[in-house]
């Protein structure tokens, strides 16, 4: 069981280790698990096999494994980690990662998937620095204060030079002959993922002032943040303010996605999950752009289908799918059923026609609302571009729309009992269900689901009769959920 809203996997930078870590878990509440990552060469870890970024992910990535709880997550990079947090999104949303939750990334100064920016002339310093060994207590100090705005309190400095010192020099030589020069860009992509960078205004070569240009094509939907009177050190220099901006950005993932229940997020993790089925599932638990912009869509054809979204798929609680903007990126990327009555034009045009003639005799009053829908559905809505039935096909395509985008949602599939998804992979052996009927799962199923056959055997006065419709919590069972 989880005590807390949300894990930070910390990536941290060049010369750090996980221990890095421990002034933001500090600053940040109890909401947030925060575990501190060592890359290879950095704290206790050995060297990689290699110095590519590759080789730093697949670290990084067998601890998000070991340590995720099924839970939501969020990378929080440093520098450094940047670059490494970047590949390990791009493979987590691949699905070929067995590790579902990665909900959001705060990424600190990041170095690019590009190669990094930097001075020729620091960078061979740099270098020099670990010619004969860990580096010395004066080119430590010197790295530390060159990085940051002001100095730092005594004891953090010393722990931040005691941090730098433990670093293998063939880890600091990689970083800064191969890692940091490689390009990634192509293994990255773009990622679709709510993001906010974090970077100081007084950063020489990854500063506020560069990061726009730098990951904006990346991180389509990046959030960047500026703090004044900050160098490269954030997580030393601004740890509470840092944390404060990663709250605020939880909250906006928290309002823009339905919650999924760690041990659902468990089984889409599990090997039991298809790798196409678990990169869909991991795109489709990302929140929803609350500043979403609508491609096909006007603002207020988007805001009349948000309407009608309201009425024919009602959902609880706050934390809701925005239907009519997924439908639109949908329209947008010629994404959809494939097939439209002869009478109507292709789906972008009928959607923009439809939802306007609505909108012009939609009322505030919901039985009004309701009252023209049904009216709509019966074929008797004459009002636009179309007679009644052709309206009314229309409007069976929106229905279908609205209904498809909802249930294809994990939360949604764990609301209604279905794990289906997990029935194929690899480690789905044998494929499929073995125990069929209504009440009962398979040891593998999430717990909500119903009973085991082997607890009914030891216990045959209990869960008889009443599990013929319904299961142990009185949900539905898998046979309604076919």
């Amino acid at each position: 069981m989880t005590h807390h809203d949300c894990t930070i996997f910390f990536l941290p930078g060049l010369g750090f280790g996980s221990a890095a870590a421990a002034p933001l878990a500090e600053a940040l509440s109890d909401r947030f698990r925060v575990v501190g990552i060592d890359l290879p060469g950095q704290g206790d870890a050995p060297n990689a096999v290699n110095g590519s970024v590759h080789a730093l992910a697949d670290a990084a990535l067998t601890t998000i494994k070991v340590e995720a709880d099924g839970g939501p997550w969020l990378l929080a990079a440093h520098s450094m980690g940047g670059k490494v947090a970047a590949l390990v999104a791009a493979r987590v949303l691949s699905g070929h990662e067995t590790v579902f939750g990665l909900a959001g990334a705060a990424l600190l100064a990041p170095s690019p998937p590009t190669p990094e920016p930097m001075d020729d002339d620091k960078r061979a310093l740099m270098l020099s620095w670990a010619d004969n060994g860990p580096l010395s207590e004066v080119d430590a100090h010197e790295f530390v204060a060159q990085n940051v705005a002001t100095s730092l309190p005594t004891d953090l400095e010393q722990d931040a030079i005691t941090q730098v010192r433990q670093m293998s020099p063939l880890a600091w030589q990689r970083w800064l002959s191969e890692g940091s020069r490689e390009n990634i860009s192509a293994a990255v992509g773009v990622i679709d993922l709510p993001v906010v960078v974090i970077a100081g205004e007084d950063d020489d070569d990854l500063g506020a002032s560069v990061q726009p240009r730098l990951l904006g094509a990346v991180y389509p939907r990046a959030r960047f943040v500026s703090l004044p009177a900050t160098g490269h050190l954030l997580p030393y220099e601004q740890a509470h303010e840092v944390a404060a901006e990663i709250a605020r950005f939880w909250e906006l993932i928290v309002s823009a996605s339905p919650p999924v229940a760690p041990e659902w997020g468990r089984l889409i993790a599990s090997d039991r999950t298809a790798a196409e089925a678990r990169a869909l599932l991991a795109r489709r638990a990302i929140a929803d752009d609350v500043n979403y912009t609508p491609r096909v869509l006007s603002p207020g054809q988007l805001a009349t289908l948000r309407a009608l979204s309201d009425r024919l798929v009602p959902q609880s609680g706050a934390r809701q799918i925005d239907l009519a903007t997924r439908i639109d990126a949908d329209l947008a990327s010629g994404r959809g059923d494939g097939w439209r009555p002869a009478e109507l034009p292709g789906d972008a045009s009928a959607y923009r026609l439809g939802l306007d003639a609505i909108a012009s005799v939609w009322a505030d009053n919901v039985a009004l609302q309701d009252a023209l829908i049904r009216k709509i559905i019966a074929g008797d809505f004459i009002t636009g571009p179309w007679n009644g039935d052709v309206f009314r096909q229309w409007f069976d395509d929106v229905r279908n729309d609205l209904t498809r985008t909802w249930l294809a949602h994990p939360a949604s599939l764990a609301r209604i009992g279905y794990d289906g998804f997990a029935t194929s992979g690899p480690g789905a052996t044998p494929a499929g269900y073995v125990s069929l009927g209504a009440g009962v799962r398979d040891p593998w199923e999430p717990e909500d689901l119903g009973t085991l056959i082997s607890d009914q055997a030891k216990q045959p006065n209990e869960n008889n009769d009443d599990s013929a419709t319904t299961n142990n919590t009185g949900q539905a069972g898998k046979e309604n959920a076919s």
